[in-house]
């Protein structure tokens, strides 16, 4: 069963080495959006540190400075395995402990609109690989959540938070689970954010996450609500980076 694949008792077969030349940096940015990066690296003078590489392709991580800080920026893949693969390979590049994750998400109350942020503060865990970093239970607490929450209080961002459906399978977001997820307090559904979390209490880092509102699941039949071609209130809205980078500022001060 995956509910009895912890085991905290024994080393791991493979591991990442930290690397003693990796660049120092307050904190790093993770995203998943091709053409945030792509602002990014238009925006800001980053310095590129190396890649990660899959059968897939490779990604890449970079550096740059800001207000006095280093940070690192790269882009992760979408899915849980993926993109605990890429947290778990940031020391081979950069050292640090904080990190700063968003993305795109679906929405589980139609009260939420389109473009809004939300900020999880717990996850559901319907997904595989955060049982090997966390004892079984339904739910990991996003512990980070109340921080993330006073810094969008003190920049007068407006926000929802509540728990997020984390899940492997969004083609099997059926109605009944969905109606689950909704009663037990769920806004969100996205992929990753269970993963991350686990990923990072068990190797002792800080995650600060949140979500911008996208697709609609709280309606008769599922909607997109996308404008083709429009970049705003989506999840590649370079706003979300400045957020975040604002984010990155204030747990690096506190």
């Amino acid at each position: 069963m995956i509910t009895d694949s912890y085991d905290e008792k024994s080393p791991a077969k493979i591991n990442v080495e930290a690397n003693e030349n990796a660049v120092r940096a307050d904190a790093v940015i993770l995203t998943f959006s091709h053409l945030i990066e792509a602002y990014v690296l238009q925006n800001y003078d980053c310095e590129k540190l190396g890649e990660l590489n899959m059968a897939h392709g490779s990604t890449s991580l970079y550096s740059f400075r800001h207000g006095g800080k280093t940070f690192g920026f790269g882009r992760t893949w979408v899915g849980a395995p993926a993109a605990v693969g890429v947290v778990e390979e940031l020391p081979w590049l950069l050292n640090t402990k904080k990190i700063i994750q968003f993305g795109g998400a679906g929405c589980l109350d139609r009260e939420i609109v389109r473009g809004k942020i939300m900020v999880p503060t717990e996850a559901y865990r319907d997904e595989g690989t955060s049982y090997h970093y966390a004892p079984p239970s339904d739910y990991v607490r996003i512990k980070n959540a109340d921080q993330v929450a006073a810094f969008m209080k003190e920049r007068r961002i407006p926000f929802v938070p509540g728990k997020t459906w984390t899940t492997d399978a969004f083609y099997r977001e059926t109605l009944r689970n969905f109606e689950k997820r909704k009663a037990d307090g769920c806004i969100s559904v996205e992929m990753e954010g269970s993963a991350i979390q686990a990923v990072c209490d068990f190797r002792g880092w800080e995650v600060y996450m949140f979500f911008s509102g996208g697709d609609l699941l709280d309606a008769p039949e599922w909607t997109d609500r996308r404008v083709e071609g429009e970049i705003r209130n989506s999840q590649h809205d370079p706003r979300l980076f400045e957020i975040a980078l604002s984010l990155a500022e204030y747990v690096t001060n506190h």
